[in-house]
């Protein structure tokens, strides 16, 4: 990537990113950028390649290992840490979270689950933190399940009211998920939070999974989604293949094909003669030692 800005992050380690919080802000209504959630480090790296601006990771405290590897395997690219929604209880987890998350290398705190409180206490404490509305899927039976939000007038308002909540305790950015499109764009005009759109239209950062993207998933895709590859297509060939290769072992191995002479090697036969000699020497000594 190039014109990378230097950052350091609140542990004073110096890094590089394509953009900060201000640029993104800054970009906010000039053109839309693009998002993706990779599973893998492998998936974090491809998506840096091929110049996806901004990355979700998702964060568990718990096993911080593999956000740790996707930050490294993407090291240049915007990357936002999604937080569990049960990670925090009280605002000392909540700060205690978000600080670790922001020491391993996250740009900025993603926390869709938690209440306005937490969100204050994070954004007082000098964090990028982000909101999530819409289809929230942890709390989905809120608003009837796995479907859109903000079809009702109640809907929209509610929206509305949650992004003004949402600026008032401190967030830059907002995660609006599975919301008319016509709605989405009233919203984001009448917003300065940094709108990041999935299943909702256009805003100012278009986000979709990675597993969507690449087809990479045995489930249903979800209809916002589109798939510009088939990778499960691919795993499911690769599986037949291990089968296979399993199945020609077994059945080489009962037949006795394999190993054959190309596998193996050989020993010089005068070696092979001598260990036979001292062999027969030493079984030889020992029965003449044990008869008499």
């Amino acid at each position: 990537m190039s014109d990378l800005k230097t950052v350091v992050s609140i542990n004073g380690e110096y890094s590089k990113r394509n953009l900060t919080v201000f640029d993104i802000q800054s970009l906010k209504g000039q053109r839309q950028l693009t998002k993706t959630l990779p599973f893998s480090p492998e998936e974090a790296a491809a998506a840096e390649e091929a110049g996806i601006e901004t990355l979700n990771v998702r964060y568990n405290p718990e096993r911080p290992e593999l956000a740790a590897d996707i930050r490294k395997a993407a090291p240049d690219t915007f990357m936002t840490f999604a937080m569990p929604m049960n990670v925090a209880k009280s605002s000392y987890e909540v700060l205690n979270a978000c600080f670790n998350a922001m020491e391993l290398g996250a740009d900025s705190i993603m926390c869709g689950g938690w209440s306005l409180d937490f969100v204050e206490v994070a954004a007082k404490s000098g964090l990028p933190v982000e909101g999530h509305v819409g289809l929230v899927p942890r709390k989905s039976t809120w608003t009837g399940g796995l479907k859109a939000v903000g079809k009702t007038f109640a809907q929209a308002e509610q929206l509305f009211l949650d992004l003004r909540h949402l600026e008032e305790a401190g967030a830059w950015a907002v995660e609006i998920e599975v919301v008319p499109q016509n709605i989405l764009n009233v919203l984001v005009k009448n917003s300065n939070l940094v709108v990041t759109s999935i299943g909702s239209g256009k805003a100012d950062i278009q986000f979709l999974f990675a597993e969507d993207i690449l087809g990479d998933s045995k489930n249903r895709y979800p209809r916002h989604s589109k798939q510009y590859a088939n990778l499960q297509i691919m795993r499911d060939r690769l599986q037949l293949e291990r089968v296979t290769a399993f199945k020609g072992y077994i059945n080489e191995v009962k037949s006795d094909i394999f190993p054959s002479k190309e596998h193996l090697v050989q020993a010089d036969p005068k070696v092979e003669r001598r260990l036979v000699e001292l062999i027969e020497k030493t079984i030889y000594s020992k029965r003449k030692r044990t008869k008499s």
